[in-house]
C-alpha cells in the first residue's frame, strides 16, 4: 500500500457510487468501507468499516434528486468521519443542490444556497470541492477554503474533437454568457445571446436573439438542464431563426419532469452532459452523450492531498 493510499481515502454516499467508483481507479485507491443504509422509520444510518484516524478524507456526494436525502447522507458521513478522527474532511459535491437559491429575488425569500454551507461546515467538513456552482458567489458563502472546478474545458475538448464547422456559441440567457464566451474562446467560435423572460419559475419565453445564427452550427451551453424549458424553447427559436444543426451542452443534467421527452422532441442533433449526476438508464435517449469528470476531479483531489495548486489545472 503506497503512502498516498494510506492516508488518502475516498468514500461515497448512494448519490454516485459509480463515479466514486471511477475516481478511486484513477488514483489508484479503493473506495472507502462505508454503509449508508435506512432504519424503518427512514433515519440515515452511517457505518465506517475501517480506521480513518488521521487520514485525508474525501466524501464523493453529489446533491442531486432526491436531494435533502443524499445532502443528509453527506451531513451524516461528515459527522462519522469527523468523530472518528479523520484528519481532515473534504466534502466532494460535484453538484450542489439547492444552488438557484442563491439570492431573495422577494421578500421573505430563504438564502438556501448559504443554509447549506453552514450545514456542511456544521458538520465538520474542512473544505469543499465542487463543479460549475450556479453562481460564483456561492463560494463566499464558506468560511472554508472551496475549490470550484469548471466544466467548460471538458465540453470544449469533445467539440474540438468532433470536427465541426461554421459554428456559433449560444447561452441560452444573458446570466450564462460568461460561460458561453468560455467555451467559444476554447473552441473559436463567435458567440450570440438568447434573451428570454420567465413569467414564473420553469417556465421560458424566448423574446429575441443577439448575434448571426443563419446558416450557422449552434452550441448552446448551460450549466443545468433541469425541465429542458430553457433550451428546447431556445432550440426552436434558433431553428426558426435560420440555425442549421443544434447542439446542446451542460454539465449538470438535472433532467428532471417532462425533460426527457421535451429533448427527444426537439430539433437538438446531440445533448451532451458530465456525470457530475448520474443519468438513469430509463433517461438514456440516443441524442445524450456523457462525458466523465472523474479525470479532473481525481486532478484536484490529488493536488488538494498534496498541497498543491488546483488552479494550476486550468493554465
Amino acid at each position: 500500500m503506497s503512502t498516498r493510499s494510506k492516508r488518502l481515502r475516498i468514500f461515497s454516499g448512494n448519490a454516485n457510487p459509480a463515479l466514486a467508483e471511477e475516481i478511486a481507479q484513477y488514483l489508484g485507491v479503493t473506495v472507502g468501507e462505508a454503509k449508508v443504509s435506512r432504519f424503518s422509520d427512514g433515519e440515515i444510518h452511517v457505518k465506517i468499516n475501517e480506521s480513518v484516524r488521521g487520514a485525508d478524507v474525501f466524501i464523493i456526494q453529489p446533491t442531486c434528486s432526491p436531494i435533502n436525502e443524499h445532502l443528509m447522507e453527506l451531513l451524516i458521513m461528515i459527522d462519522a468521519l469527523r468523530r472518528a478522527s479523520a484528519r481532515r474532511i473534504t466534502a466532494v459535491l460535484p453538484y450542489y443542490g439547492y444552488a438557484r437559491q442563491d439570492r431573495k429575488t422577494r421578500a421573505r425569500d430563504p438564502i438556501t444556497a448559504k443554509l447549506v454551507a453552514n450545514l456542511l461546515t456544521a458538520s465538520g467538513a474542512r473544505r469543499v470541492l465542487c463543479m460549475d456552482l450556479h453562481a460564483g458567489q456561492i463560494q463566499g458563502f464558506f468560511d472554508i477554503p472551496v475549490d470550484h472546478l469548471p466544466g467548460v474545458p471538458i465540453l470544449a475538448e469533445y467539440f474540438l474533437q468532433s470536427g465541426l464547422k461554421n459554428v456559433v456559441v449560444v447561452s441560452p440567457d444573458l446570466g450564462g454568457v460568461t460561460r458561453a464566451r468560455d467555451l467559444a474562446e476554447r473552441i473559436g467560435a463567435s458567440i450570440a445571446i438568447i434573451d428570454k423572460r420567465r413569467p414564473e419559475p420553469n417556465v421560458a419565453e424566448v423574446t429575441n436573439i443577439i448575434g448571426a445564427i443563419n446558416g450557422k452550427t449552434v452550441v448552446m451551453i448551460d450549466d443545468i438542464i433541469d425541465t429542458a424549458g430553457t433550451i428546447t424553447k431556445g432550440a426552436e427559436a434558433l431553428k426558426k431563426w435560420g440555425a442549421s444543426e443544434i447542439y446542446v451542452c451542460c454539465t449538470h443534467p438535472v433532467l428532471s419532469g417532462p425533460a426527457v421527452s421535451r429533448l427527444a422532441e426537439a430539433p437538438i442533433k446531440e445533448v451532451i452532459v458530465t456525470n457530475t449526476i448520474p443519468v438513469p438508464k430509463e433517461k438514456m435517449i440516443d441524442k445524450i452523450k456523457v462525458l466523465s469528470v472523474a479525470p479532473l476531479l481525481g486532478e484536484a483531489i490529488i493536488r488538494i492531498h498534496e498541497d498543491l495548486s488546483v488552479s494550476k489545472l486550468f493554465d
